[in-house]
């Protein structure tokens, strides 16, 4: 099925969108880039400027701050003013979803402020940071004092706020789990202004294991304390190409990671680092990565590859040589090797810049790379937008690990994408039932990677047109999407809501769990504050009628159960 000469479907009549889309590049060159890299540039100078404050002074204005978003919430009238949500403008998110419950009316709340990196505690091995502070910040200040956050999400202008509240995973995230899983407390501001400091064992524990997933809805953050774990210099990265069907491509990756012995927790037996790339339907990369010091990087033999400079190959091509010459390993500087995928957006840069990975694009013009997300969003009109939704597929499919191999088949049958990402993640067994949680009983089964406190789950990342748009064949992306979160309940997978979703509500909560976000909503004065976390995930504009009516819906269940 990958064959694009062969037509599986009729052909499907071109549009002035697509003229539009594929001339896109004109206006990604002269305007998004230029722009994308003078933000790159000032936002840096401001990480530069706060890293020089003291810890007191990053403290006094953390604190001002605080107060400044209590006194705004303190403000608002729930008879007269809409919903709360933040002041940031809807195109400014890295996610794909259509971020269309800012059209009802709103009450915003502005926390622009909540950009710095409050503290390094080497002692707690904790981080201390605002919502608003990205992987390249963090790992900028972090990595030259041998220190890291466990789980570091490879693109630099993901933020803190959006991987809790949503979704973040690393190639560490076999041992560390989600993002959300290294956080050790949250700071957060309440619907009534309280604020208050959430940890899985204090008197908010129960916020504490529902923020993750919530979207924002359960209250507003405004610091995280997250786990750090100590790191050398270089990642040793073994490619390791392998041949054969999807089945086989699956049990590879999963015997890249995990013993057939049982033994995950063994350091010896399991990398720090994994990662596979699936190329089509017969081609695979694994890829192992281990913590390695300057010194034995630097022993006379061993390959450094500097995969951060601006001309060098795309990551994702440059492991697809493996398939050429063979198994290999090289050493990468640390930073370098966890935004590796910064640089080309995965592969998304080819098709946003059909010519950008060729070498007088990369020497030239490499530099500025690459465009923000949020400005490739904002130059897209709602056309274009309905466009991508359709012909183009932005999304991450949680599967159990012994589940790889059906859900490489799925994707190869129903939307013909690649190449595939594919990144382990421990599910833990936690003292409660979150909103995506393992399997019942899966610590009986004994499956390869799984152990007794956790279950082994893998991230299929689907990231490309499909193939019947690349033959320019008739393709319905939301009817593709729908059999895709189908598949997903029926196979105790999850969606991440980042991703344009078709889910209806009673899906939705068929695929995550309800029970602990919903009394949480109602314990902690978010219902009539804040919109529901379906709600604001729902595909579609949201008109003040809808969200007002769905929101009295849940105050009526709340006042009931009260009484």
């Amino acid at each position: 099925m990958s064959d694009l000469e062969a037509p599986l479907r009729p052909k499907r009549k071109k549009v002035w969108v697509d003229y539009f889309v594929q001339f896109r590049w004109i206006l990604v060159i002269f305007v998004v880039l230029p722009i994308s890299f003078t933000l790159y540039f000032l936002t840096y100078l401001g990480d530069v400027k706060s890293e020089m404050k003291s810890y007191k002074q990053r403290q006094k204005e953390h604190d001002e701050n605080v107060k400044k978003v209590v006194k705004r919430l303190k403000e608002r009238n729930p008879s007269k003013d809409g919903l709360v949500c933040t002041a940031r403008k809807p195109w400014i998110a890295v996610g794909m979803r259509n971020v269309d419950y800012k059209r009802a009316r709103h009450f915003e709340v502005d926390l622009s402020s909540f950009r710095n990196i409050l503290e390094i505690d080497r002692e707690r091995m904790v981080a201390r940071v605002e919502p608003l502070v990205n992987m390249g910040q963090i790992s900028r200040a972090s990595v030259p004092m041998n220190l890291s956050l466990a789980v570091v999400a490879e693109l630099d202008d993901l933020t803190v706020g959006g991987l809790i509240n949503g979704y973040g995973i690393e190639g560490s995230s076999h041992i560390y789990g989600l993002f959300s899983d290294t956080v050790v407390a949250y700071e957060i501001v309440l619907a009534d202004g309280q604020v208050v400091r959430a940890t899985k064992d204090n008197e908010y524990s129960d916020l504490f294991y529902a923020i993750p997933w919530s979207q924002g809805t359960l209250g507003l953050l405004v610091s995280a304390e997250i786990k750090l774990i100590p790191v050398k210099e270089y990642m040793r990265l073994t490619y390791k190409p392998v041949v054969g069907n999807l089945k086989e491509l699956a049990q590879a990756y999963i015997d890249s990671f995990a013993p057939r012995d049982g033994d995950q927790d063994n350091p010896s037996k399991v990398p720090d680092f994994v990662e596979t790339m699936i190329y089509n339907s017969t081609d695979g990369v694994m890829m192992t990565g281990r913590y390695a010091s300057k010194e034995e990087a630097k022993k006379k033999g061993n390959v450094i590859n500097n995969v951060g400079w601006w001309f060098k190959p795309w990551f994702y091509q440059h492991a697809q040589t493996a398939l050429k010459k063979g198994e290999f390993v090289e050493y990468i500087p640390t930073r370098e090797y966890y935004h590796r995928h910064t640089r080309c957006l995965y592969w998304e840069g080819k098709l946003i810049l059909p010519f950008a990975d060729q070498w007088w694009f990369r020497f030239l013009l490499g530099w500025m790379m690459p465009p923000k997300v949020s400005l490739l969003k904002a130059t897209q009109g709602e056309a274009i937008r309905n466009y991508y939704h359709e012909m183009h597929v932005i999304q991450d499919m949680l599967v159990p690990l012994y589940k790889v191999g059906d859900a490489l088949e799925w994707v190869d049958r129903e939307m013909e994408v690649y190449p595939i990402w594919l990144c382990p993640h421990r599910l833990f067994k936690l003292p409660v039932k979150t909103m995506v949680y393992p399997e019942p009983g899966f610590e009986h089964q004994h499956r390869q990677g799984d152990t007794s406190y956790a279950q082994m789950y893998t991230d299929v990342g689907v990231y490309y047109s499909p193939g019947p748009v690349l033959r320019g064949e008739v393709f319905e992306g939301a009817d593709a999407v729908r059999r895709m979160e189908d598949w997903l309940i029926e196979n105790h997978g999850f969606q991440p809501q980042y991703a344009v979703s078709e889910l209806n509500e009673k899906k939705f909560w068929r695929m995550f769990d309800a029970d602990l976000y919903e009394h949480a909503r109602k314990k902690y004065g978010a219902v009539g504050t804040f919109m529901s976390v379906y709600y604001k995930s729902k595909k579609g504009r949201k008109t003040e009628k809808e969200v007002q009516e769905a929101e009295q819906a849940h105050l009526e269940t709340a006042y009931a159960e009260a009484g």
